[in-house]
């Protein structure tokens, strides 16, 4: 009996949407990382990108839980020499939501060129409205 290996041209990408609306980041995070590597599929295999597109709508309104809203702190690096910039979780929610649910995605997501390629299947939009209705996107329920 042979071992099952998906093939990138055999997988079949489906498309969700999950309404970040009131929910813990961390959940929306954690569910969305699955999908985007397929976990969730029998066909699952590491080393193949057998992941679905993600769409998470209302990211503007997503909670923190405890005093991260606060304390949170969101860095990046120019690369040169004191281009190290640092702001609150507060400061990103009213300069650009979007950016919260994004680095915590991309957080969970492997540090590798496939990684890139999942992280690029994900879509985040502020408001309650997406360009992604062609697609047929399924309801997702965070527990």
């Amino acid at each position: 009996m042979r071992t099952f290996v998906a093939s990138a041209k055999r997988a079949d990408s489906q498309w969700h949407v999950i309404d970040a609306e009131g929910q813990v980041l961390g959940r929306i995070a954690t569910l969305t990382a699955r999908l985007l590597q397929g976990k969730h599929k029998a066909s699952y295999t590491p080393f193949i990108d057998t992941g679905d597109h993600v769409v998470i709508v209302n990211a503007g309104t997503v909670k923190l839980t405890g005093e991260k809203e606060q304390k949170k702190i969101y860095r990046r690096h120019s690369g040169f020499e004191g281009g190290l910039r640092e702001e609150r979780a507060v400061d990103v929610r009213k300069r650009k939501p979007v950016r919260l649910v994004e680095e915590a995605v991309r957080g969970m997501l492997p540090k590798t060129k496939m990684g890139d390629a999942m992280y690029r299947k994900l879509k985040v939009y502020a408001g309650p409205d997406h360009p992604h209705s062609a697609q047929q996107p399924k309801k997702i329920e965070v527990a």
